[in-house]
């Protein structure tokens, strides 16, 4: 499936601090921790712990989230499919990160191990 500028300009402007909770609350209900979710994102990202509440505390949108970040040279890894979108052949750079991160909670969210979600 292919996206379109406006959706991919829709998940640019969408707030990191909105979505954040949403990926807390799926992962806790299948058992994993906040903590969880903080060593996937600082994959990813690098952010620690610090960082991700700066970029909540911030209200970056995922525009900025992701020019801040130092996206994990393995993320490439990632594939499959989400929100109907297999991740690998995202076109848009920015839409791509982002449902990495996606793919990512939702795996831990699903009970995957720590060693097969943290690529490499």
């Amino acid at each position: 499936m292919k996206t379109t500028d406006k959706h991919n300009n829709a998940i640019a402007n969408m707030k990191f601090s909105s979505v954040y909770p949403h990926y807390v609350t799926k992962v806790e209900k299948k058992g994993r921790t906040k903590e969880d979710l903080h060593k996937v994102i600082e994959w990813l990202t690098g952010f620690d712990d610090q960082e991700i509440q700066k970029q909540i505390d911030e209200q970056v949108d995922f525009k900025t989230f992701f020019e801040r970040a130092t996206l994990n040279e393995n993320a490439k890894l990632i594939k499959g499919v989400i929100c109907g979108y297999r991740v690998e052949e995202l076109e848009n750079p920015l839409t791509q990160k982002v449902r990495y991160l996606d793919k990512l909670v939702d795996e831990l969210a699903k009970g995957k191990k720590m060693e097969s979600i943290l690529r490499g």
